[in-house]
């Protein structure tokens, strides 16, 4: 099942680039916070066909959020957390 319209993702890279940040996504850490299917220099995933279902949007919306929210209100609070994962992947690291 498609759902529609599709999740706005930009492909930053920002949730790749972070996902020790969470605690379901940092058995992906390669060791500096990215994910280890993650391909910096081309900004992509190496698995995007296989990846984690935990990177799969639509299926974690289906399966664990759609009794709690309609899909528009899941891209709006995931939006929000895209954008702040964009603000923490620009700032430069310490």
């Amino acid at each position: 099942m498609t759902l529609s319209p599709a999740f706005p993702c930009n492909q930053c890279g920002a949730c790749c680039r972070l996902v020790s940040l969470a605690q379901e996504t940092q058995f992906l850490d390669r060791g500096d916070g990215a994910c280890r299917h993650y391909d910096d220099q081309n900004r992509l995933c190496t698995i995007y066909d296989t990846r984690p279902l935990v990177c799969q949007v639509e299926k974690q919306y289906l399966l664990n959020y759609q009794q709690q929210y309609s899909w528009w209100e899941f891209i709006d609070v995931n939006r929000i957390a895209c954008l702040e994962l964009e603000k923490m992947a620009a700032q430069p690291a310490e």
